[in-house]
């Protein structure tokens, strides 16, 4: 099941809901309507189990069939009894029905992510390359002999296809996104059931759909996600850039990643911890940064390579990669900025709520937006200072937007499947950061990369507190 209606819960599961609720109050009913609605909730929960059994049932749904199950097999005795002994079993009502509502609120607040559709003039594709670049060593690893290898996911332009099966959300394959899904969760110190919806997910993009034919070479913006995260966590927002003509390359970061799969079969989990000591940490933040930045100007080679053709793939002669921007989210924000700083192939960096982490800044010629979440007075005290004398550095105008009502990780995602608590995905809802965030990007790329007129402050404006540098 991919479509939600209420609450995070498809129709068949409403209807178990519905029915569940029905046999916990049926028996508290005057005599006359308690028998039709005990018989009545049964076959609705027994019809809609059996559906759930085949379409395969969420784990969210166990504890509202268990409920109503209970409260079955007491309500069928109960018919037999006087409705004098009934105050006996409110205890059991109440534990059944609070068992009911359980299930319903862990569906509600771990929903499977329902994308968005692109609001663009394409379809939208996507394909996955492993990329090894033989000129710099594997320093993660003691083998003298490894290189640095990086996944890349890319979405670009594409023809329609109402037939074609969209893409898995966070694999390529069923158990690629299940890998995925438990390792982020262990890298989260979270239950592994918390991301299975995510892991059963689908987007909106399709694998390896044909370019769409017209629209020149694409301008192209590659993606660094953050420390442990992993090359779909924005697959929403690459999606409405693709969708709007722009092809987005994503990147998975061995060993900081929290979890990587390589076309051999190996997986290869996060190696980041914290030490607990802030000096040390921020010389270990530095030291990914760097590398990552690195992988940022690697990948941009080898999208140049692919457009010439010395690299098979769909997008030769569709690339242009004179229009290129760096991009990321936090950490992969601090490397999009120090890539564009050492190499002047990308036009445009986009830092989306990532502190800079350069031990050297100095000035650089792109323009910038740097999106930020809603930092309350007194927190975080160097975070917006740093980035604003970083941006200053830009010879081009930059631009620092501040969106009411985020959080760090309302850029992504997930507010599209995790609970919506305000600390944790902001306080604008499931489906705001992500449009935001792909809005914001867009007006801000359309005047960077393919200079389109127009004043951006204003358009920028729309969507939080700015500060032109």
């Amino acid at each position: 099941m991919t479509v939600t209606v209420l609450f995070g819960l498809s129709p068949v599961e409403l209807v178990a809901l519905a029915a569940a609720v029905v046999l916990v109050l049926a028996r508290w009913l005057p005599p006359g309507a308690r028998r039709p609605s005990t018989w009545a909730g049964a076959a609705a929960l027994a019809v809609s189990a059996i559906v759930l059994a085949v379409l395969g049932i969420r784990w969210q749904l166990i504890p509202v069939l268990a409920g109503g199950a209970i409260a079955l097999t007491s309500g069928a005795l109960s018919l037999r009894r006087r409705r004098a002994r009934l105050w006996l079993a409110l205890p059991g009502s109440a534990a059944c029905l609070a068992l009911v509502l359980a299930g319903a609120a862990a569906a509600w607040a771990l929903p499977r992510p329902v994308f968005p559709e692109p609001s663009g003039a394409y379809a939208v594709g996507t394909t996955v390359a492993q990329w090894t670049d033989p000129d710099r060593a594997e320093t993660a690893t003691s083998r003298t002999d490894d290189r640095r290898t990086v996944v890349v996911q890319l979405w670009y332009p594409a023809r329609r296809d109402p037939a074609a099966r969209p893409a898995w959300y966070l694999g390529r394959t069923a158990e690629e996104a299940r890998l995925v899904a438990h390792g982020e969760a262990d890298y989260l110190g979270l239950p592994r059931f918390v991301l299975d919806e995510a892991a059963r997910a689908h987007t909106r993009s399709v694998p390896d759909a044909p370019v769409a034919a017209g629209g020149g070479r694409f301008p192209v913006v590659l993606f660094s996600p953050g420390l442990g995260g992993v090359r779909t966590q924005s697959t929403a927002w690459a999606q409405e850039l693709a969708g709007r003509g722009y092809v987005v390359a994503a990147l998975d970061h061995p060993y900081d990643s929290a979890v990587v799969t390589l076309t051999d079969g190996r997986t290869i989990r996060t190696r980041v911890a914290s030490t607990g000591d802030q000096a040390e940490d921020d010389r270990r933040a530095a030291g990914w940064t760097a590398v990552r930045a690195a992988d940022l100007s690697f990948v941009l080679t080898q999208l140049g390579r692919l457009d010439r053709g010395e690299i098979p793939g769909l997008l030769t002669g569709r690339l242009d990669i004179r229009r290129a921007a760096a991009t990321g989210h936090s950490l992969g924000g601090a490397a999009a900025l120090q890539a564009a700083r050492q190499d002047p192939r990308f036009a445009a960096v986009i830092d989306i709520d990532g502190f800079p982490r350069d031990p050297a800044p100095r000035p650089f010629g792109q323009p910038v937006l740097a999106l930020t979440h809603d930092v309350k007075p007194g927190e975080e005290p160097d975070y917006l200072s740093r980035l604003t004398r970083v941006l200053q550095l830009s010879t081009a105008t930059s631009y620092r937007l501040t969106v009411p009502g985020s959080a760090h990780l309302t850029f992504t995602d997930a507010p599209l499947f995790l609970p919506p608590l305000p600390t944790l995905v902001g306080s604008l809802g499931r489906t705001a950061g992500p449009r935001i965030t792909a809005a914001a990007t867009v007006a801000f790329l359309d005047a960077a990369l393919r200079s389109e007129p127009g004043d951006l402050a204003a358009a920028l404006s729309r969507y939080g507190h700015l500060t032109v540098l």
